[in-house]
């Protein structure tokens, strides 16, 4: 194996001039561009001088300038500059994207502590490489698409935040229309606008946290597929670099990234099964459920109920969340021999709340609309909350080391967008402080689910300790304040 010295350029401990000349050699120097050509096979070890010193190393056969290392060592080399990436904030992977850094969304996409998740970004990774890309979903006012395996089975959704409602890449006209015809009602004036996709992985997160098991798991994700909604000018350079690079191979191979920019969004996971909560209602007014059955769905209803409150979600409607119903007859049925042994078994039921992006507002909602919370209607809210609902979740909203590690879980995943501002976040935080005083009062009184939308709005908001110049310090004294103003329409 041969060594290389950068100050002189030329490889060190070879048999001579005969090496550099042969074709066959595995190792050859070119004194034109000063670089070292590698035939498959071959490896040459490279003295390291400075943190990323490396030479320019030219593999035949890739077509591709990059840096080649013997053996695992570029594989090794690999992971480390992902692990390095995964360290990094969501806002400087957005800024390497910008720069062109990056190029693909292999590195960007790092989950170590959840290596299942991990697994399906790849598939859908690995399905968009091989040209199986995402499907624009039609309902809906913003660009959310449908993210298939290699197989082509849906896996999971993805929302890009640049195509949400009121996002500057939107596919959908009606929001453009609304925007433009109506300005005056355009966007819910309590929410923090185009940061629909941390709310998606927020509510995911408060979902895990409080145990509830309702919200299929959501993360953030940076994707990049032709099917995505991208301005003329980001076309038009990938169309002008594939060009350079297909043409002028020296000089298409400078460019960072030849391929369209990634997007970062909120990919959630495609739950089967599930139908709009719409339908199965209407099907249990004519169809009484089996007594365990109805306890079942009592269960799963008031967990949709107590995250929704602590989220405060301004959009949860009968058509975004979803209801499973495993029929006794969807079994397979038993012989006759078997049923002399077969349990009966109750249908089971289980509820998704999916759609979570207009959540996390930064005050109550108090200028035209109320934004209510229409399962409130329902006849499964008129009814106490369980005691299994009060033991499962009670003992954690009542403890302030709890919600204040929530709080703390939440900026971490907050701070990463580029808009981020601490004084809103704060915001959003008293609101939601606000609702879990109301939700922990409610389980101990034992109220149900309509008594609880109709107390009174709570902030509380945290005290501040001083201030030096523009810098403000929170301290660890909360105060408790009533929001009285209501919206011009208030059905509560």
């Amino acid at each position: 194996m041969a060594e290389y010295d950068p100050s002189e350029r030329t490889p060190l401990n070879s048999p001579g001039s005969q090496e550099r000349d042969d074709p066959e050699a595995s190792v050859q120097y070119d004194r034109t561009r000063h670089t070292i050509k590698v035939n498959p096979g071959g490896a040459v070890r490279v003295p390291v001088t400075g943190e990323n010193a490396l030479p320019e190393v030219d593999v035949e056969g890739s077509g591709e300038e990059e840096l080649l290392l013997a053996g695992p060592a570029g594989s090794s080399t690999k992971r480390a500059r992902r692990s390095k990436l995964s360290s990094l904030s969501l806002t400087d992977k957005e800024n390497l994207i910008t720069a062109g850094s990056i190029g693909g969304t292999g590195e960007l996409n790092s989950f170590p502590e959840d290596p299942e998740f991990s697994e399906i970004i790849q598939k859908a990774e690995q399905a968009i490489e091989s040209g199986l890309f995402p499907e624009r979903i039609s309902q809906g006012s913003s660009g959310s698409y449908f993210v298939k395996d290699s197989k082509g089975n849906i896996i999971g959704v993805f929302k890009p935040k640049s195509e949400e409602p009121y996002g500057h890449l939107n596919p959908k006209w009606t929001k453009y229309f609304h925007k433009t015809c109506c300005p005056c009602c355009f966007g819910r004036g309590c929410l923090v606008p185009n940061q629909g996709y941390l709310s998606e992985a927020a509510a995911s997160l408060v979902d895990q946290k409080l145990g509830l098991g309702i919200v299929p798991k959501t993360k953030e994700v940076f994707l990049v597929s032709e099917t995505f909604h991208y301005s003329a000018i980001d076309r038009a350079k990938s169309r002008g670099k594939k060009y350079a690079l297909e043409k002028v191979p020296q000089v298409g191979r400078r460019f960072h990234r030849v391929g369209l920019p990634p997007k970062v969004g909120s990919f959630q996971l495609f739950v089967e099964g599930y139908k709009e909560a719409d339908f199965w209602l209407r099907k249990f007014e004519t169809e009484p459920l089996p007594e365990n059955t109805r306890k079942q769905l009592q269960s799963q209803f008031e967990r949709l109920v107590v995250l929704d409150y602590v989220i405060r979600n301004t959009d949860r409607g009968s058509d975004n969340w979803l209801v499973k119903y495993d029929k006794p007859d969807d079994a397979p049925k038993a012989s006759e021999k078997d049923t002399e042994w077969a349990v009966n078994k109750d249908p089971a039921i289980k509820i998704a709340a999916i759609d979570n992006g207009l959540a996390f507002p930064f005050k109550h909602p108090d200028e035209w609309r109320a934004y209510p919370f229409h399962w409130a209607s329902l006849p499964q809210a008129k009814a106490p909350f369980s005691q299994e609902t009060r033991d499962l979740v009670l003992s954690r909203i009542s403890d302030m080391n709890f919600v204040q590690d929530l709080s703390e879980d939440l900026y971490e995943m907050f701070k990463a967008d580029k808009g981020f501002d601490k004084a809103i976040f704060e915001k959003q935080m008293s609101v939601m402080r606000g609702q879990i005083l109301n939700l922990t009062q409610a389980l101990k009184d034992v109220k149900s689910p309509m008594q609880l939308v109709q107390m009174p709005r709570v902030v509380v908001e945290r005290s501040r300790s001083g201030s030096q110049g523009r810098i403000v310090n929170l301290g660890s004294v909360f105060t408790q304040t009533f929001h009285c103003k209501r919206p011009f329409f208030s059905s509560w």
